[in-house]
């Protein structure tokens, strides 16, 4: 079966995935962090047992988290299917994964249900019908803790009202040139959003997200991030043309290009600054590789998930070589 981030949607020159994410509880059931571990295990099984009653059974495969090493939590963390806090928990959780891995659902993190759909591209209406038709599901086969004043109630009091987190992944090499990030951080900020670093800085990838969820529909939600979204891709396109007319900065594509073809060994920060010149390069025509491809090696190419694939003990020297090499194979 694809994996969702093997696609192309929407925008994909700038958009690299849209995501929506929604926090549910179960009503009269303490929150995760006043749960021991049999009463979390209880809470896990009865929600995969919603599903499996429902027609999405044998769609999602159960992963209890404390039958897997550490390392393998790391990278399914990586990967963004669980959250790096969740990777660190002891006590007893689990994270229910679909086939293609577009939709994950973390059981007893810092809510009892947090249900996370991806779709490639600029597509927040696909990944919010497919989230809503899951949540359905939990609604109409659990109680869920509601209130008519509050909406769904979270254990942080921020995610209170419709519980929901709307997010755009987005590429912004050229207005991350024009040393504009802060500057669009700070506007956004006004509205009601964020945009914050991907992958720790490294790249210029950003995660641009609702912050408000209290007063306000999903629909409305979905809307306005979509309009601001918009705005950003224009920017980002109207600098770009303007970055094609220097020739130092296309110097620096091809050279990244290079980089990628050659190198026989890449860390983390170098591959993701180097793909995503790479990637820029893609949008200007002056590289003949898929978004589909660089959105694989994105998605497969962190260090904890090409150590826990390995059949045998990996070094993160290893595992420098091992991205290098898969680098190479795939853009040749």
């Amino acid at each position: 079966m694809s994996k969702w981030y093997s696609g192309q949607g929407n925008n994909s020159d700038v958009v690299l995935s849209s995501k929506i994410r929604l926090a549910r509880n179960l009503d009269k059931v303490p929150f995760p962090c006043r749960m021991s571990n049999e009463v979390r295990k209880s809470v896990c099984r009865k929600i995969f047992a919603a599903l499996q009653n429902s027609k999405f059974a044998g769609e999602f495969d159960l992963i209890e988290l404390n039958s897997l090493s550490d390392m393998k939590k790391i990278a399914i963390a990586e990967k963004g299917y669980i959250s790096p806090q969740m990777a660190k928990q002891n006590q007893y959780s689990a994270v229910l994964l679909s086939k293609d891995e577009s939709c994950s659902i973390m059981l007893c993190e810092e809510d009892h249900i947090r249900l996370c759909v991806m779709c490639a591209g600029e597509d927040l209406k696909t990944a919010y019908e497919k989230a809503d038709a899951i949540d359905n599901v939990f609604i109409e086969s659990m109680r869920i803790a509601f209130s008519d004043r509050l909406g769904f109630l979270t254990s942080n009091p921020m995610h209170l009202g419709t519980g929901m987190k709307a997010s755009l992944m987005l590429h912004l090499p050229a207005i991350s040139e024009r040393n504009m990030i802060d500057t669009l951080s700070a506007m956004v900020g006004k509205l009601g959003f964020s945009i914050k670093p991907m992958f720790s800085g490294n790249g210029d990838f950003y995660e641009l997200s609702n912050e408000i969820s209290f007063g306000i529909t999903e629909q409305n939600a979905i809307d306005n991030l979509t309009a601001i979204c918009n705005q950003i891709i224009t920017q980002e396109r109207k600098f770009r043309n303007e970055l094609m007319e220097y020739s130092d900065f296309e110097d620096k594509i091809f050279r990244a290009m290079g980089t990628l073809k050659m190198a026989r060994k890449l860390n983390t920060k170098e591959f993701l600054d180097m793909i995503s010149l790479a990637r820029l390069g893609v949008s200007m025509n002056a590289f003949d590789i898929s978004y589909e491809k660089i959105g694989d090696m994105i998605h497969s190419l962190g260090t904890a998930s090409i150590i826990s694939e390995a059949q045998t003990e990996f070094t993160v020297d290893d595992a420098d070589r091992m991205r290098a090499q898969y680098v190479r194979e795939n853009i040749d």
